[in-house]
């Protein structure tokens, strides 16, 4: 691939970024917080692309007017081998198809992902209290309940069953992008959906429970929720990350 061919590659992944950046689409790849730093290799991709391009237009006009070596005749090109722009492939589909979000079947063959969190801030007085899947799990494991007791708390996740038929609530957790995500799950108790499909995303309002038990795959901690009602819920934006509404 010659140079004028590498400046075309650099110039669509850099678009490809930038169109990504400017979407939803970066989602479905790296935390919210990495956009910028996305944004920002698109441009120096572009730039790249473009500076090297003005080079060799520069040094091809320069080179037409110089006169060929005497005793070496004019060199002779080779042409690119056509099946290097198969690397330009995996940049339309990342501008064309945007990969679902990991969903149930990952998170049954991962344990789950569950920290303790570093702090327990105050919770505010909304009835129901709107809360972040992990937020709930942290205080419900780790807390034992205390800032959840006699609240009501407004949860949203993906259905996950486990071999076994348990409902679990999920939300994928991430480090960085998609390819460490994990799931932190919530187990679900009381007035249960009698039909419940994998994948299907709900919204569900209960309170806590003292219950848990443990992750099947690396026997970490699941806390139980007691479901009063369940509704379901389009997919978020952003399906990795939680949703703090304080």
């Amino acid at each position: 691939m010659n140079r004028q061919s590498q400046a075309a590659v650099l110039f669509l992944l850099g678009a490809a970024l930038l169109h990504a950046g400017t979407t939803d689409l970066y989602l479905r790849y790296v935390k919210a917080g990495l956009q910028p730093l996305l944004l920002a290799s698109g441009a120096v991709l572009i730039v790249a692309a473009l500076a090297t391009a003005w080079y060799e237009w520069r040094r091809g006009r320069k080179g037409h007017g110089e006169a060929p070596d005497e005793g070496h005749g004019e060199k002779h090109s080779h042409p690119e081998p056509r099946i290097s722009w198969l690397l330009v492939l995996p940049l339309l589909a990342l501008i064309l198809v945007a990969p679902p979000a990991l969903g149930s079947y990952s998170a049954t063959r991962t344990g789950t992902a569950l920290q303790e969190p570093l702090a327990y801030p105050a919770l505010p007085a909304t009835d129901p209290l709107p809360l972040g899947l992990v937020d709930y799990a942290g205080r419900a494991v780790y807390d034992h309940g205390r800032t959840l007791e006699g609240r009501r708390v407004r949860l949203t996740g993906f259905i996950a069953l486990d071999h076994d038929g348990t409902p679990y609530l999920v939300r994928m957790a991430l480090n960085c992008c998609a390819a460490d995500a994990q799931p932190v799950k919530v187990a679900l108790t009381g007035a249960i959906p009698p039909v419940l499909q994998p994948d299907t995303w709900l919204t569900v309002t209960g309170t806590y429970t003292p219950r848990r038990t443990r992750d099947p795959v690396n026997n970490g901690p699941i806390p139980y929720l007691k479901i009063t009602s369940a509704a379901p819920t389009p997919e978020p934006r952003d399906p990795y990350d939680e949703s703090y509404n304080n």
